[in-house]
């Protein structure tokens, strides 16, 4: 179900949505646009971090996220307290919501692919870490040598992004190009569920173009939504657009680059490891790290550059070993949240669908 769209930047005078003010209750639907725009306003002033560089990552990623499925939540609520039901409804505003939806949903498993990829580079972590527990015993030139392997996968790993992600602007466009307020006549009501539809879309398509560009670092998929004046949240969403698209943009300004923090603190302490043990003769057994890392050092200048080479190596394992741990725990929760958004759209379709089909229904059993 589908409709063509009167383009992209479509301007309106908006002022007061309901022409006839004497028109019975349209103060109270008044009083819903206002309270429903309040708060989308406020979910975009959440969104502004308290130091800018919070923005990239993927704690950062999971609150953006989140603040959309409030914001597709609250519409829900939005139209049971309108009492509008779908029957009343034009086909026009069903095809919108359903062709955007999708779109969205589209962008969730776009999303999925990608932290699914990064959950399994993960194990190459896990398993780096594993064979070199120096809690438990000194790794082995063997060890190393698998690590070294395993390390240098996953490095190369960090720097690539799941095919999904990347096609992921394209759908960004596509929403960006059917994005426009449609005109109501006659339905009251109409006007409230479109303006904040609209709302919606707009919050939606630009946070999901921040989290793809922060994912796949790069600023390709960063959108500049124009909105014309006389909404409630307008004013949040200039200020946050204006502070995230000049922040990111800057960035990247370079070309691709992972600028994560959880994923560039990790990848440093990966590096760090990496040279420390560059060097290691692995046909040679012991290797030059594999010693006891707790024995009492000779007070010689030999034993004191390996003593300052095993702390370092120790001091990486732990980098290491806390960075994993807040890297998978990262994952997880913005994994939740994209499933949650998921769900959302999810059960949001599913319900105007299964209205529709009870609604034709009832009209044949009338006929």
């Amino acid at each position: 179900m589908s409709r063509p769209h009167d383009g992209l930047r479509i301007l309106f005078h908006f002022g007061n949505p309901f022409r006839v003010t004497a028109h019975k209750g349209s103060s109270r639907l008044l009083a819903l646009l206002s309270s429903f725009e309040q708060n989308l306003a406020e979910n975009m002033k959440k969104l502004r971090p308290k130091k800018i560089s919070d923005v990239f990552s993927l704690s950062w990623i999971s609150h953006a996220i989140k603040s959309i499925s409030e914001v597709h939540t609250n519409i829900k609520t939005l139209i049971m307290e309108l009492q509008f039901p779908v029957s009343e409804w034009d086909e026009n505003w069903i095809d919108m919501y359903l062709d955007s939806s999708v779109k969205v949903l589209d962008i969730c498993n776009a999303l999925s692919a990608e932290l699914t990829r990064l959950d399994q580079s993960n194990l190459l972590l896990r398993y780096v870490l594993h064979i070199l527990d120096i809690s438990t015993s000194v790794p082995s030139s063997e060890q190393l040598r698998r690590a070294c392997v395993s390390l240098d996968d996953w490095l190369k790993q960090t720097n690539s992004t799941s095919p999904k992600l990347e096609s992921c602007h394209v759908i960004l466009q596509t929403l960006q190009a059917t994005l426009c307020l449609s005109k109501v006549k006659n339905s009251p009501k109409g006007r409230v569920l479109m303006r904040a539809f609209y709302g919606v879309e707009v919050m939606t398509l630009f946070t999901c173009s921040v989290v793809a560009a922060l994912l796949t670092g790069c600023s390709k998929p960063l959108m500049d939504v124009h909105v014309a004046d006389g909404f409630l949240w307008l004013e949040a969403f200039n200020n946050l657009q204006a502070l995230l698209n000049e922040e990111i943009r800057s960035r990247m300004q370079s070309g691709k680059v992972r600028i994560l923090k959880e994923m560039e603190a990790l990848k440093m302490s990966a590096l760090m490891l990496r040279s420390l043990t560059n060097g290691i003769d692995y046909k040679e057994e012991p290797a030059q790290l594999s010693i006891d890392l707790n024995k009492d050092e000779m007070d010689t200048p030999r034993n004191d550059a390996d003593s300052q080479g095993k702390q370092r190596l120790k001091e990486c394992m732990r980098a290491m070993t806390d960075g994993g741990k807040v890297l998978g725990h990262e994952l997880d929760s913005l994994s939740q949240q994209v499933n949650d958004l998921f769900q959302v759209l999810l059960t949001g379709r599913d319900a105007l669908l299964c209205n529709l089909r009870a609604s034709s229904m009832t009209k044949k059993q009338q006929t």
